[in-house]
């Protein structure tokens, strides 16, 4: 939450493992589609009468009609913040295209969500472009150039993208064409998740103030942030989760009608660095925290009374990085500072599901508390997740290009691991499949129907689909 064109094919679509399997259960690609093939030929033979057979039409496209409703992503974290969608994206997935960022071979630390809205994606840039692709082909639609870096997140309506750039400026630009509308000057760098609520386009500038526009960029009034950066929030029922509080070192839901914080959380009580994006299931709002004592990071997951503020749930954990890693953990901290989801929690069903702090994925009971499942691996993770029905994504970060990693003490990790892209279940946090990428996925991937849609450090956007 806050802190003090290349277009290809892809010929490998990554590592599988069948729910079935209980051991490593690798399959080649030839063997998944040999096995689909034995698959469609047994249902074939399983189908009398043609009157069965128009009827499984008929289902099939209710469904494609149901998912094409379901595949726009307009906003941070998705509805209720929770980092999840009801559509399931099943592995094995493969390569639909790719887009190379002309930033001159440089690593980025930030890379944050795009935004879908019918048939293209949103993103901003490192470069200072905004971007608008063809989700079908990767093809440019138009792109926006503003005079420095984009980390905001951006919020897409019918009419409209709203983002904030590091030149200090908020922007709303046509869908259709890319072309300004209205900007509005904060004064300060905007690093911030953007959201239009009602009739109020809402945005943090770091150190500055929360600002309220119009949908025509008039200033309808303002919150006041002395304190934190690279902020994010979310609105529901005309409260936003969380906006800077009264004190400098403070924050809390903040009702937007009455203009008054209904409670505040004084950061000495939660004695941390990195306060999470929140997550909200019914009344209960999930995040996380992290501290760090220049040894170790302390990690803390919490749940909260929405209305009432009071405190429901709370888990302690120090990190965690696998049998034979040590890592740089300052500059694994101002990696992780840079991404606006940084330990965000996804909610699926009755669990809230924590990664990218360290190098485990962690699974609790929304109500309890109480751990449901874990899984740790041999290297950072180095995004938060993303939940696709019944499947978790995210990313590992890798050790084989890490400059981070150069000056640390100890044994030295195995050299060569590649970033990844991990799938797992949700149920129980079991393998299923995993892909090389080009450089380290850095914010949660985004799901748009049956596609997923991420950025690495290597400047690299790609956009994945289902083989089968």
């Amino acid at each position: 939450m806050r802190a003090l064109y290349t277009v290809g094919r892809a010929t490998e679509h990554g590592n599988f493992t069948t729910d079935e399997a209980d051991g490593d259960g690798r399959e080649t690609m030839k063997d998944l589609r040999n096995a689909a093939q034995r698959r469609k030929r047994r249902k074939q033979d399983e189908i009398f009468g043609f009157s069965f057979l128009a009827a499984a039409c008929a289902v099939l496209l209710l469904l494609t009609v149901s998912c094409r409703k379901s595949s726009d992503w307009i906003q941070f974290r998705g509805e209720g913040g929770r980092g999840a969608t009801s559509t399931g994206i099943s592995p094995p997935l493969a390569l639909k295209w790719k887009f190379r960022l002309q930033l001159d071979g440089r690593t980025l630390r930030a890379f944050n969500p795009p935004v879908v809205k019918d048939d293209t994606i949103y993103f901003g840039s490192a470069d200072g472009n905004f971007y608008a692709l063809d989700i079908e082909s990767g093809y440019m639609r138009w792109a926006f150039k503003s005079g420095a870096p984009i980390n905001s997140v951006p919020f897409v309506d019918d009419e409209q993208v709203y983002f904030g750039s590091q030149d200090g400026k908020a922007y709303a630009v046509s869908r259709r064409d890319g072309l300004e509308n209205w900007s509005f000057r904060a004064g300060r760098p905007i690093n911030s998740s953007v959201e239009r609520y009602k009739d109020s386009v809402i945005f943090v500038s770091d150190g500055g103030a929360v600002f309220f526009l119009s949908p025509e960029g008039q200033k309808q009034f303002h919150v006041p942030n002395s304190t934190w950066y690279h902020y994010t929030f979310q609105m529901y029922d005309d409260v936003m989760y969380f906006a800077p509080g009264p004190g400098s070192h403070s924050f809390g839901p903040y009702d937007t009608r009455q203009q008054r914080h209904l409670w505040v959380l004084e950061t000495s009580y939660l004695d941390a660095i990195w306060y999470s994006f929140p997550a909200l299931r019914n009344d209960l709002l999930f995040f996380s925290t992290l501290g760090y004592d220049g040894f170790e990071w302390y990690l803390s997951f919490y749940a909260f009374d929405r209305l009432s503020g009071r405190r429901v749930w709370q888990y302690e954990d120090s990190s965690r990085w696998g049998d034979s890693y040590t890592p740089d953990l300052d500059q694994l901290l101002l990696r992780g500072m840079e991404l606006l989801d940084f330990m965000a929690p996804s909610v699926w069903k009755d669990l809230v599901i924590y990664a990218g702090g360290d190098a485990v994925v962690r699974a609790f009971d929304a109500d309890t508390g109480n751990v449901v499942w874990e899984k740790e691996f041999d290297t950072p993770v180095s995004s938060a997740p993303i939940v696709a029905g019944d499947r978790i994504y995210f990313g590992l970060l890798g050790d084989g290009e890490l400059e981070f990693y150069e000056g640390q003490t100890g044994e030295a990790p195995a050299r060569g691991s590649a970033p990844r892209l991990v799938c797992l279940s949700a149920r129980d946090g079991r393998f299923l499949w995993d892909m090389e990428l080009e450089g380290a996925i850095l914010s949660a991937p985004v799901a748009a129907g049956k596609r997923l849609m991420f950025g690495t450090d290597k400047s690299v956007f790609y956009i994945l689909e289902e083989v089968f």
